[in-house]
């Protein structure tokens, strides 16, 4: 059965979600362009489907490469973005801010090639920063562009994914285009760098970090999604949702760092010999953050199926068969805060 659009290109396809999306959109039968420049995806996440899909190499911020790479596709799920975890968001900001020429780019040559539908890759990061002190679900409509007050996004990188929500409206508007925008809440997977929490601790795990530490006080909440959920996410909204809103895309449980250590600690049979070191001086963000999937459930359908344990099961197993920990553990600061950056080889 051929899926709704007969050809997609996916921007960002060569990262950590993207490749996922991609190898899911050739299952549904679908010819698939992917552009990425290659700071922080690699060729090797592509491996298994290379020879099945269309490789440009080159930064979308040029609208030369954005032209190309949007002309002749029916959808664009656009996933590229200068992102990493909380410790390069916290210490990148100009950078971040780069995404909102990058999207307006991707959506204005997309429009001018009459592409039918943009999916646009948000984040939970545009929901306001106040109301995730305590232990409250965020639904869509906390964030409103049409009232005072209705927008106070996590940091600049979350400013720059909410400003592209309200671009990609505004294209829907003008020019008719079918858009609709995920708002993804701390995926992790395969493929994901050591930059994001739930990476990072395997990563002290597999080098057998001593003292152990831990950002914060472990106490803090994200709803850890894994990625195929996400990828799921995103196929649905491509699938149901053509008028700009924003759906979530993240579990509704507030999963404790803690309790994420722990599954990871059984998951690699091994626990630090002596306490945990919390770090309390690390960049934290805020302290509770989960999403409400009423409105996914209703429109699209989605509901997250990998549990917490077999998702770090699966995780777990990719990264101790992809990694050598002599060299994680010489890079480790790096790799906590930074994005990795691999040669185009892959």
């Amino acid at each position: 059965m051929t899926w709704k659009y007969a050809k997609c290109l996916v921007t960002g396809g060569a990262s950590f979600i993207g490749s996922h999306l991609v190898e899911s959109l050739l299952e549904k039968g679908v010819q698939v362009r992917v552009a990425d420049d290659l700071s922080s995806g690699k060729l090797a996440n592509l491996s298994s489907v290379l020879s099945e899909i269309e490789f440009m190499k080159g930064d979308l911020k040029h609208i030369d490469v954005a032209h190309a790479a949007t002309r002749g596709v029916d959808a664009v799920f656009h996933l590229a973005a200068n992102h990493g975890g909380r410790g390069y968001i916290a210490t990148h900001p100009a950078d971040c801010a780069g995404n909102m020429a990058l999207d307006n780019i991707v959506f204005g040559c997309a429009a001018k090639n009459d592409v039918e539908h943009i999916i646009f890759a948000s984040s939970a990061c545009v929901y306001p920063t106040d109301i995730q002190a305590e232990k409250r679900l965020l639904v869509e409509d906390m964030v409103d562009f049409s009232r005072r007050g209705g927008a106070f996004a996590d940091e600049a990188y979350g400013w720059a994914k909410l400003m592209g929500e309200l671009s990609l409206q505004a294209y829907h508007r003008q020019y008719g285009l079918k858009a609709a925008a995920a708002r993804i809440s701390t995926a992790y997977g395969p493929r994901e760098n050591e930059s994001h929490a739930l990476m990072a601790l395997i990563a002290k795990v597999f080098v057998r970090q001593s003292p152990f530490e831990i950002w914060g006080d472990g106490e803090q909440t994200r709803g850890f999604t894994y990625v195929q959920d996400v990828v799921d996410g995103l196929v649905l909204a491509a699938e149901h949702i053509e008028d700009g809103t924003a759906v979530n895309v993240g579990t509704d449980e507030f999963i404790r760092l803690n309790r994420v250590a722990g599954e990871i600690f059984t998951a690699m049979n091994w626990r630090p010999p002596a306490e945990i070191l919390y770090r309390a001086d690390k960049p934290l963000g805020v302290r509770h953050r989960a999403l409400d999937g009423t409105f996914a459930r209703r429109t699209t359908g989605w509901v997250p199926q990998v549990s917490l344990t077999e998702g770090i099961r699966r995780t777990v197993a990719w990264y101790m068969a992809h990694h050598d920990a002599a060299d994680v553990a010489a890079r480790l600061d790096n790799l906590l805060m930074e994005r990795r950056y691999f040669p185009e080889s892959g």
